[in-house]
């Protein structure tokens, strides 16, 4: 068996470069940047009036009359020039022309037909200059694309973006006793319900999940079964990779051109996990027991996903106090599904591989360390969000 890092390692290892696309910006969200984008246009592109008011030509004291020749509007500038005594009408965000220097807030003013009085003083210009924001050939890195991310790209005039292709990601399901949730099944068979937590994953991490039909514990159909998997960028196979009599995973990837780099890892839920390389593809067999398949991908496949659309693919253990005591851990590093409150790690004391209720419950996973000595109420732990 091998350390989870080293185990995390040599998965980041087996990642495949792929290839970027153009997507229209609508379509953008989520996606990763795969290359800086720089703004076609200043943001604000005009020195813009900052509130509704009036722009003056220099500062009006209180007590001054100023003559109205005009308007100012977004979207409808105004032409002419300011004289030291005369005002326009201006809306916020429309331009000031040159030959203002200050607008003065609606609220300190008095008007009477064509004519304004000041009645408070200004705070400030209330002037938004050209680029305050940002300038024309400012860039920004590549990045996940946020909501925010977009309104600043549409900003810049950008109606395009360069971004790295989403990975597809085939997921194989193996074993007899599996059947399509919903449809007929035997006493003897379970729901399949690994590659519906484990698609929400994929994509959520930007990638692209196929569910491939539930392979059997049978030498044809799994083969079979991989070759619908011929497109895919990493294929992903769940159950199966253990050394049952019945598990057969190992031995048909082998024959199909599988380059096995490690079988095994000394971590807890995950145990079995294999990894190696299909042909030119990454290939991972997750354990078939549900926590340890939803672990597994947590810590070696979302990473693998992140690696291959540019983003930083190992996030660092965040840490908070236990709100109980935790036993010492033993010779795997033991992945607890925990609640975290109020600041505070709560370890179930339920922690079987199997059971799904308790990881629906659960929103962190406390890390404890090989050989990790026990820890008292209070005592800070390092654990992973999920």
């Amino acid at each position: 068996m091998i350390a989870v890092e080293d185990a995390q390692k040599r998965v980041l290892s087996l990642a495949t470069p792929i290839g970027t696309e153009f997507v229209p910006l609508a379509d953008a969200s989520g996606r990763v940047l795969a290359r800086p984008v720089s703004a076609r246009r200043a943001q604000p592109p005009f020195n813009a009036s900052a509130m509704d008011g009036y722009a003056t030509c220099g500062e009006a004291a209180v007590g001054t009359t100023l003559t109205l020749i005009g308007e100012s509007r977004a979207g409808h500038g105004f032409d002419g020039t300011l004289g030291p005594h005369e005002a326009i009408r201006i809306s916020t965000g429309a331009p000031v022309p040159d030959s203002a220097t200050h607008v003065v807030m609606q609220e300190n003013t008095r008007r009477s037909g064509d004519r304004i009085t000041i009645t408070e003083p200004s705070r400030g210009t209330n002037i938004r200059l050209r680029g305050q924001d940002f300038a024309a050939g400012q860039s920004i890195g590549p990045r996940r694309l946020r909501p925010a991310d977009l309104a600043l790209l549409a900003a810049m005039d950008v109606a395009d973006v360069p971004v790295f292709c989403r990975p597809r990601v085939a997921l194989i399901s193996t074993g007899d006793e599996l059947a399509v949730p919903g449809t007929p099944m035997r006493d003897d068979q379970i729901p399949s319900s690994n590659a519906f937590a484990l698609k929400a994953l994929i994509e959520e991490a930007g990638g692209i999940a196929r569910i491939l039909p539930i392979a059997t514990d049978n030498a044809e159909d799994i083969r079979a079964v991989f070759e619908l998997a011929e497109n895919a960028d990493i294929v992903v196979t769940i159950g199966g990779a253990s050394v049952g009599d019945h598990d057969l995973i190992g031995p048909m990837a082998a024959e199909l051109g599988l380059t096995l780099d490690f079988h095994k890892i000394a971590m807890r839920p995950g145990k079995p996990l294999m990894a190696g390389r299909i042909g030119a593809r990454p290939m991972l067999g997750l354990p078939g027991n549900p926590v340890s398949a939803f672990v597994c991908a947590q810590l070696f496949l979302l990473p693998l996903i992140r690696s291959m659309t540019g983003l930083p693919p190992i996030s660092s253990p965040l840490y908070a106090r236990v709100a109980q005591t935790v036993p010492a851990n033993g010779a795997r590093t033991h992945y607890m599904r925990a609640h975290l409150a109020d600041g505070k790690l709560t370890a179930f004391s339920e922690q079987d591989s199997s059971l799904m209720l308790r990881l629906t419950e659960a929103n962190a996973l406390l890390i404890r360390p090989i050989d990790a000595p026990a820890l008292a109420k209070g005592d800070l732990a390092p654990f992973l969000p999920i």
